[in-house]
Order: structure tokens, then sequence, then C-alpha cells
């Protein structure tokens, strides 16, 4: 936070109110008269002004209105042993933030100040939303060559690959390529691969014509057809199946393909920018993933840096996602303290940037104050923000990326202990495992429903299912027919429980 400054005539003021500033932990910087601050001006600002109104050299309200000139939202506060009407009217005509009398009360004149820093604090935030929002954000060395790359690639039609872990802004930066290239005017068009059954991929990519399969009653155009003259984005190609992997290699080298069903070939002029945060070298070596497509489609690769590795982009991404969060809920957004960020610097976040938003959301939603501080902090990040020491999120703090949509609690790294075990008996404590759990959750339940949250059976439920699911799939590594069969549910229900609970990649 920049500093407050006091300017008046009469050492005794600033002395008494540095002194009760500096209480405060407020920083504080003195000048006695207005050409200090005037000069001051030049190369520093404050965060509020509470100057005299009568000083030798001059007047408090020409400073006011100089200051004003410069600085149109900072807070001023016009002091004055002499409480006449026309000093307040010419005060508050100004645009000074408050009119104090003196001799004034010590502590109310405390509070007021602090009335003026945090309306100060939220011109900045309102200035910030105003400002257009960024693509992406991030200042970190592996962020700014990724913007270089874009910037490079801004007149090419070049296939990329871009990798990096899930939540790390992939399909960001997709859209960056798109919106920078020859093919911004034309349309985007983006499909996870992972997130479709394989018996619908292929149509979903080539289209189909009508009565191909049974349900195909009309005709339907695919992704590619739709992607014409722009960008076709293929996230999670990694997952792709294999058969399929070949029909991509076809039109990737020719051009051409067939919708599901058709005699016709059809072309479509798309450029193809694919992502996976799998190791595709390696998925070559399993057999899982075609090495003429991998060639084909790591022409030029972008790597994503994980959110560990860009800590010091973590305060500016949080104070965007609060303003973000704040925007789309309606209320006035929040700020958060130095000690906060702090905190979250050190947390490793292996949900990445997405994991971030989603804890901003939550604090947008749950945090006491207008100031966040580290106290307010989900538990989790509090517990874990040291690097390498990561012991089990308690069952309390369950919800993951979908709840933290739905104001329940933030995302947790992790799965906690309890719907881990619920397989029953893992290493002989699942007895003692299934007691802990149920009984965190009827603690849970318990609180919930004596505060009158609303819709307490959605929100546990919609945690339960979410952290099952993720444990199942954190078992398989992904694979999502697989984690089905484990938990003994059908594929196309896994599928349609990503999507509802938020946890698509």
């Amino acid at each position: 936070m920049k500093p407050i400054w006091i300017v008046d005539d009469d050492q005794s003021i600033r002395f008494v109110l540095e002194k009760a500033l500096a209480r405060e932990q407020l920083p504080v910087r003195s000048f006695a008269n207005p050409r200090e601050v005037l000069t001051a001006l030049a190369d520093d600002e404050p965060q509020v002004l509470v100057s005299d109104i009568r000083m030798p050299g001059g007047s408090g309200l020409d400073l006011l209105a100089q200051v004003k000139e410069r600085l149109p939202g900072l807070p001023v506060i016009i002091m004055t042993a002499y409480s006449d009407l026309d000093s307040a009217v010419s005060a508050f005509q100004g645009g000074a933030f408050e009119y104090l009398p003196k001799p004034f009360d010590l502590t109310k004149a405390v509070e007021l100040i602090r009335r003026a820093v945090d309306e100060s604090l939220r011109e900045e935030v309102k200035d910030e939303r105003q400002l257009p929002a960024p693509e992406i954000l991030g200042q970190a060395p592996a962020m700014q060559d990724v913007f270089r790359a874009i910037g490079r690639l801004s007149q090419s039609n070049v296939t990329v690959l871009i990798t990096g872990e899930s939540g790390t802004g992939k399909e960001l930066v997709a859209h960056a390529l798109h919106r920078h290239s020859p093919r911004g005017s034309g349309p985007f068009i983006a499909i996870n691969t992972a997130a479709i059954p394989k018996d619908l991929l292929e149509s979903e990519l080539f289209g189909h014509e009508r009565g191909a399969f049974t349900g195909a009653q009309t005709m339907r155009r695919g992704r590619f057809e739709q992607a014409d003259g722009g960008t076709l984005f293929l996230d999670e190609i990694g997952d792709m199946p294999f058969d399929l992997q070949t029909r991509l290699l076809r039109v990737l080298s020719d051009g051409q393909f067939y919708r599901v069903g058709g005699h016709q070939p059809l072309k479509a002029n798309v450029r193809v920018i694919a992502a996976t945060h799998q190791n595709l070298e390696e998925r070559v070596r399993q057999g899982a993933f075609r090495e003429d497509l991998f060639h084909r489609l790591n022409v030029i690769r972008l790597r994503l840096p994980p959110l560990r590795e860009r800590a010091d982009d973590v305060p500016a991404l949080a104070r965007f996602f609060l303003a973000k969060s704040a925007k789309e809920l309606g209320v006035e957004p929040k700020r958060i303290s130095d000690e906060a960020l702090a905190v979250m610097k050190t947390f490793e976040f292996p949900g990445n940037v997405r994991q971030l938003e989603n804890v901003c959301h939550w604090l947008t939603v749950m945090a006491p104050a207008q100031l966040i501080e580290a106290k307010d902090l989900p538990a989790e990040l509090a517990t874990r923000a040291v690097a390498g020491s990561a012991p089990a999120a308690p069952a309390s703090s369950w919800p993951t990326a979908g709840e933290a949509r739905v104001g329940a609690e933030p995302a947790p790294a992790a799965p906690p202990a309890g719907p881990a075990a619920l397989a029953g008996g893992v290493g002989g404590v699942g007895e003692a495992a299934d007691g802990r759990w149920l009984a965190d959750l009827e603690s849970e339940a318990r609180r919930r429903l004596e505060a009158g949250l609303p819709e307490v059976w959605d929100g546990l439920t919609r945690q339960f299912e979410a952290r099952l699911i993720r444990t199942a799939l954190g078992l398989t590594r992904g694979r999502r027919i697989e984690a089905a069969q484990k938990l003994g549910i059908g594929r196309n229900t896994i599928t349609r429980k990503i999507q509802e609970l938020g946890l698509d990649d």
C-alpha cells in the first residue's frame, strides 16, 4: 500500500498523526506545506492525502484542486481550525472525501483515514475492472516465452501442439493463437476428445450422413466442416482412440475426409491446434499413440508451465480472478492482503490456474470482510503452503473445481482420506477409515444444517460424487472407461457427471 500523506505547517499535528497511523501499521509521509507535496507528486503518489486548509505558502483548497487534477480518484481529507460553512462547502465542492474540523478526536481521525484508505483501494479495484480483460496473464520468464512464441506465430498457419498440466490454460493459448493469426476472423471450434465416447467421436469430428447409424435422422456437419476457414482445437489429443488417430492423420496429410456413412470426399481448410497433459512420446513408446501422427502434430510445441513454476504470477492472477468473480456475482470486489498473497505464493496449486480461480471464487463468496487476510484463506492453503509437505486435507474441505462455483468450499488438491478409503479395508484399516469419514460427513452436514445453508443435500452430494470420480480417475491415470468400471457405473454416466460437476479438463 502507498503511504498516507499528511500536510500541515503545525509540527505537533504531523507528529501526533504519524504516531497514531504508525500504531495502525499504516505507512506515512509528512509535509510542511503544499509546495513540498506538489514536488513529491512528480515521482510518487499517496494512498490518501490529509491536508490542513490554511498554511503559509499555500492553501489546502488550492492543493486539493491541483491534486484532483492529477489524481481524480484520490481521497483527500481537509483539516481546519476554522470551522466555517464556506470552508466546508468549498472543500466538498473541490472533491474532498471528508472535512475534519480541529481540534479532532484522534481515534475518530484515524477511523476516518481508514475509511478513506478503503475507498482508495476500492477505486483501484474499480479501475482494474474497467480495463479490458487480458487474454493471458503472466510475468514469469516461462510465460513470457509463451507470449513471444504466440507473437512469432501470429502470421503463420502452422500446426501447434500445446502441452502442460491440467488447468494451466491450454485452451486460452489456443484461442490467442487463433485470434492473432490470419484466420482470426474465422471460426474457432474446440472439442475435448477425452470427453466424448469413442463411438460418437468420429461423428463429432467428421459429421455423418442421414441414416448412417441408429438415431442419425438428419445429416450433420462435423467439427472439421464447422471450422472451415478457421481453427480446430483438439484438446486432450493423447486420449484419442487409436483407430480415429488414423483418420485424423489422413485429414492432416491430404485435407480430405468422409462423413460417417458418406461416400463423397470433403475438404476443409482448417488449421489444427492440439493440446494434451500427457507425455506423447511415452504414449508412442507404449503403442497408444501413432508416431506418424505425433510428428504431424508436433511441428511447433508450446509448453505451458505449471503455476508452481511461476509463483510470482500468483498475486496478479489472484487479483484478476477476485475482480472477475465479483463481476460475475454482482458484488463489490474484495481486496487481498500482502500476507495472504505470500501464503498463496508458497502453495503449489496442483490444479494450477484453474484451482487458483476456484479459490478466488470461494473467497469472494465466503471471506467475511472486504479485505482478505491470511486467516481467511481455505485451510488447505494454510496447511499445505510449505512446499513438499502435503498432509491430507480434512474431510470438511472436500469440494473440488465444480463445487467451488456454487459457493461450497474451495477446490482441494488431493482427495481426503475418507472417500479414498471407500473401497473398504485397504491395508486392514477400512472399518476405522469408514468410521472417520462418516463422522466427518455427519459433522459437516450438521454444521451446514445448523447454519441454515441452502441446498445441503445437493451440495454434499455433488462434492461426494466429484471426490469419488477424481479418486478413480487418479488411480486410472485419467482413463475414464476404466474409472467407470472401478466405480461400478456406466461410461456415459461418468462422462455426464464429469461435465455436470465441472471436472472436465
